[in-house]
């Protein structure tokens, strides 16, 4: 049990709780929260209730569209945060002595890290340090600096045209939006090509996700729409529905180059919102738990062999040519 207040037993809320509290501010239901804590919607209730009875005040507005935390409840927020946090750097630390303690980090990423560097770092780690669990969420950069500023996470991967407020950085590799063509397309002998001439295109897409968040952005910023002729989950499948002339995508350098064959063409994107870097980012990384800390050098690892291969391909190309 972790207690807080002067008096003994005057405040007595378990991790369980806090853990739950938090995962019900965060998805703005407690129906929600429960499930992302793993509990049934009658013990999440009746343990939101159990605090608010301690307490001795209401932590939740309940409405019709979900629940929001009152001022008593954003100050538990607050440090509930930081206690589930500490407690992770405590797994960290004693992971090396304690035998069967499970240890657990959770990390935002943008679409194109979660594409490019985040599956090999993270089979990586996990095979060095078979105790822990990695929890990623995918997110737009602007909510992830908002949420590891808040101590929602320990770190993050954005982009570097995101504000980064008052976060540490490390940059890890070049991020770059492309175009995905159809190789019979009429942009598809261009060098390259600006978001705006595409507007006017059929598109293919993901349904969700950061990239879709980004791309609607710029395009609102242009007072436009992309238009969807299909959205879909994956990079594989608006790759096979581009080559087969549905529309045209737009995908991370490194999606792009997976899925590549020989009815596709890829074509950088000229804006300058396009060619980005992307960036490790922390409250501080010197008090990342040690399995956080653990996990971002194994990234930028990895964003270092990015860059490297990439580098090789374009020194063999110009060979060729």
């Amino acid at each position: 049990m972790t207690a807080f207040g002067g008096n003994e037993g005057c405040m007595r809320f378990d991790l369980t709780d806090l853990r739950l509290f938090i995962a019900v501010v965060e998805a703005g239901s407690i129906s929600k929260g429960a499930n992302a804590a793993h509990m049934a919607l009658a013990s999440a209730s009746a343990r939101v209730s159990g605090m608010e009875a301690v307490l001795g005040t209401t932590l939740l507005e309940r409405g019709r569209r979900g629940v929001l935390p009152t001022p008593a409840g954003r100050a538990l927020l607050v440090h509930a945060r930081i206690v589930t946090a500490q407690i992770e750097r405590m797994r960290g630390d004693l992971g090396a002595f304690a035998s069967g303690l499970k240890g657990h980090v959770r990390l935002l990423s943008n679409t194109a890290a979660l594409v490019e560097l985040l599956p090999a770092a993270v089979r990586v780690f996990l095979t060095a340090h078979p105790d822990v669990d990695v929890d990623i969420e995918e997110r737009t950069s602007a909510d992830i600096v908002g949420a590891v500023a808040e101590g929602r996470a320990e770190f993050g991967l954005i982009a570097d045209s995101a504000e980064s407020a008052d976060l540490e950085t490390v940059t890890v590799a070049e991020d770059r939006l492309v175009v995905l063509l159809p190789s019979q397309h009429p942009l598809a002998d261009r060098p390259s090509t600006r978001f705006s001439e595409l507007l006017d295109q059929p598109f293919v897409g993901l349904s969700a996700g950061a990239l879709h968040s980004h791309l609607a952005d710029q395009a609102a910023k242009l007072g436009r729409r992309i238009g969807y002729r299909v959205r879909l989950r994956s990079f594989e499948s608006v790759a096979r529905l581009v080559e087969a002339g549905i529309g045209i995508g737009i995908l991370p350098l490194a999606a792009a180059e997976r899925v590549r064959s020989d009815g596709l063409t890829i074509v950088p994107l000229a804006d300058r919102w396009a060619r980005r870097h992307l960036v490790l980012c922390a409250t501080e990384f010197s008090q990342l738990s040690r399995h956080a800390a653990a996990l971002v050098d194994e990234i930028v690892r990895q964003g270092q062999a990015l860059s490297e291969n990439r580098e090789q391909s374009k020194t063999r190309s110009r060979q060729h040519e």
